[in-house]
């Protein structure tokens, strides 16, 4: 339907000197329906109490800017201002998501459309038509998760963070769209679309202190079709942060210092195993099977039985096959990647590489840097970008695929 309402959704703390690039493009959008724009401009309470009292000079001028922004239709959520902030642990973008898009599912209809936005990311002027036909082309489908960039700001440090994060979600997300895991997407809270209709049967975005994306995308991946691909792609911000415990930002601030570790390239192997489950998903349909993801799965729910509840439920392999995948979902999948990779003795460089030449041997040698001796440490950003574009490239041509 063409005259869908798109609402986004925007939570913004201390992003004065970000959130003018958002809004002027959303302001920029050949979208001809209408477009609102929710701004939740928050912090918490005690930030006016401490050193972080420039957080809070910086969301008054934020406030101040929306206030009088008129080329858009904006409502401005203040949990910034004294007395409004977020009071204990309810605070964070999480909290801030989830009473945009409560406010937003209050006043909008079914077929409108949500747009997940952070306040420090830029955009196309044609990212609402083209969000608009995805949805339109693909009518059963409940959610998007928009393709990503993180553009370069030739600053060594910053450049050389956001490129090695990026090799980790890339990595990840591809070899998960390589084995055909519906759980095949990178969760970005500027990067999410769905319908309203769909918002609303999953229950909206939960209250996590940060994650929200990735668990929102889970519960409507559990709902129905995601689509991985869109014409128009997202560029959030290349900047370090370290408002929420994980992410982006504390990934580039944490990896900065050296510290990785949450962060690592995941071993193939670990995802043919997973490969290997989804390939007996049949047989299991009528007896146990064996393998080192299934007894992870095991270990995790308590149990040496955990599939004769969904036989005795599902009675059609389809069925059970939806009701496997619902249990051993994108956070289990995740759980049990970190669990093979504790056991896989492989440095970071060598997972990417053998990667490479597990899958891609006509290609592994044909980078600026050799692959067999690749080092995170001292390649240089050139190289370190010409392999993040293979891999994103890697990774459109499977997303079209799921998109079909």
């Amino acid at each position: 339907m063409s005259n869908r309402t798109i609402y986004f959704a925007i939570p913004a703390m201390n992003e004065k000197e970000f959130l003018p690039f958002t809004l002027d493009c959303i302001d920029k959008q050949r979208y001809k329906a209408n477009i609102k724009v929710y701004v939740c401009v928050n912090q918490p309470e005690k930030c006016w109490e401490n050193e972080q009292i420039e957080i809070c000079k910086n969301n008054q001028q934020t406030i101040e800017l929306l206030k009088n922004y008129s080329h858009l239709d904006i409502t401005l959520i203040d949990k910034s201002s004294r007395g409004n902030g977020w009071e204990d642990k309810k605070q964070g973008v999480g909290h801030a998501r989830k009473l945009l898009i409560d406010s937003i599912l209050q006043v909008a209809s079914d077929n409108d459309i949500l747009i997940s936005m952070d306040a420090d990311t830029v955009f196309e002027a044609d990212y609402c038509q083209t969000v608009a036909d995805n949805f339109q082309a693909h009518k059963g489908a409940v959610g998007l998760a928009v393709p990503y960039y993180h553009r370069l700001i030739n600053s060594e440090p910053e450049d050389r963070a956001i490129l090695r994060y990026e090799l980790y979600t890339r990595n990840y997300n591809l070899n998960l769209l390589r084995i055909g895991s519906p759980y095949a997407y990178t969760a970005l809270g500027s990067a999410i679309a769905c319908t309203i209709k769909a918002c609303k049967a999953v229950g909206g975005f939960d209250a996590y202190t940060s994650g929200e994306d990735f668990y929102f995308l889970q519960k409507l991946c559990k709902h129905g079709n995601i689509l991985r691909y869109n014409k128009s792609k997202v560029y959030p911000a290349t900047r370090y942060s370290a408002r929420v415990p994980f992410g982006t930002g504390p990934a580039m601030q944490k990896g900065s210092l050296g510290n990785w570790k949450p962060y690592p390239i995941f071993d193939y192997s670990g995802f043919d195993v997973i490969e290997q489950t989804y390939k007996m998903i049949g047989h299991l349909f009528y007896e146990d099977v064996d393998n080192e993801f299934i007894r992870f799965l095991k270990t995790v729910f308590s149990t040496d039985d955990l599939w004769s509840a969904l036989r005795k439920n599902y009675k059609t392999i389809s069925s059970f096959t939806r009701a496997f995948h619902n249990k051993a979902d994108g956070l289990k999948i995740f759980q049990f990647l970190r669990y093979h990779q504790s056991n896989c003795q492989k440095s970071d460089e060598k997972c990417l590489s053998d990667f490479f030449k597990q899958y891609y041997p006509h290609i592994s040698n044909a980078f600026s840097c050799r692959m067999e001796s690749f080092s995170f440490s001292s390649a240089s950003i050139r190289e370190l970008d010409e392999i993040r574009n293979f891999l994103m490239e890697q990774e459109t041509g499977y997303q079209i695929i799921y998109n079909q």
